[in-house]
């Protein structure tokens, strides 16, 4: 192997290694992102917003197409780098397929490999080559299922961050003007610790699916960053209660805020000193705004 060679195989081996760090970070570790998605998820979603004034709904999705896309991309190209210096004396042919020793054909073994597909019509014929495709076979193995479970674990959350804004809709609908005051403080203090404990579980989504909050909604019924003021007008009502069980209540919910409010301003840069101004940053990022009775609407464009 020549010094080129030897500079294709580490770049290749530096692509591999970046693809496993960027899985990892984003699929295994619990609080982060891997600098890959990241950059790809902020950017469409910056994106989507100076194209169309606000973030596009499909900016999110397109943007977790392009991240396992580009994982793909960085482990064929990757293992392609280490395979090209041994084309085509370091394989055996089938007969009638044409030996070529270029980046095509490298490229190609590589998605064969990494797709676990085996034509078979071109196999290593040195034994540390065989192992070197056997384990990008189980690399690709373990990138297909990863990626699947990453999907399937994503819109759970997303689930659950909806049904929290449906949930505050709806019981700013039934209690109306008044508030938790039209009920019955032990079933307002009830209400308001579910509330509490649906707000913990998505600041814990948050954290542990960062990519989730980019996901943009369409209906501003499902959009927390519009209804997350009525929540804390809800706080406001509870702690000025006489009722003890309630004041309490507001005072898990006010916590369980301030603990949504901090992950915001730590993992996405939203800026302010007050859980307010932190969520009313959130609210404009996302495009919502109130009108003058409280009421959460999207922003025109």
């Amino acid at each position: 192997m020549g010094f080129t060679d030897i500079v294709g195989t580490a770049a290749g081996a530096g692509l591999i290694l970046l693809m496993v760090a960027d899985v990892f970070h984003t699929l295994l570790y619990p609080h982060g992102m891997g600098p890959v998605c990241k950059a790809i998820m902020r950017g469409l979603w910056l994106l989507s917003r100076r194209l169309r004034g606000r973030a596009s709904p499909v900016a999110a999705p397109v943007g977790m197409a392009a991240v396992i896309g580009t994982w793909a991309a960085l482990s064929i190209m990757g293992w392609a780098l280490i395979y090209l210096p041994h084309l085509p004396d370091g394989f055996v042919y089938s007969s009638g397929v044409p030996q070529a020793g270029d980046l095509t054909e490298a490229i190609y073994l590589s998605m064969v490999s990494l797709s676990t597909v085996g034509y078979g019509e071109i196999v290593p014929a040195t034994p540390w080559l065989r192992l070197v495709m056997a384990a990008q076979a189980v690399t690709g193995f373990g990138l297909l299922t990863a990626t699947v479970s990453w999907i399937l674990q994503t819109y759970p959350a997303l689930s659950r961050r909806r049904s929290l804004a449906h949930d505050l809709n709806l019981i700013r609908e039934a209690a109306g003007p008044l508030g938790v005051s039209a009920l019955e403080p032990g079933h307002a203090a009830a209400l308001l610790e579910s509330l509490a404990r649906n707000i913990s579980t998505v600041s814990i989504d948050l954290l542990a699916f960062n990519e989730t909050y980019y996901f943009n909604e369409t209906k501003q019924r499902g959009s927390l960053p519009a209804t997350l003021t009525y929540a804390q007008q809800l706080v406001t009502a509870a702690l000025n209660s006489t009722n003890t069980d309630l004041r309490f209540s507001g005072r898990m919910l006010h916590a369980a805020l301030e603990d949504l409010a901090e992950v915001l301003r730590g993992k996405f840069g939203h800026a302010g000193p007050t859980s307010s101004e932190v969520f009313n940053s959130y609210e404009t990022r996302h495009r919502h705004r109130r009108n003058p009775d409280g009421e959460a609407t999207r922003q025109k464009q």
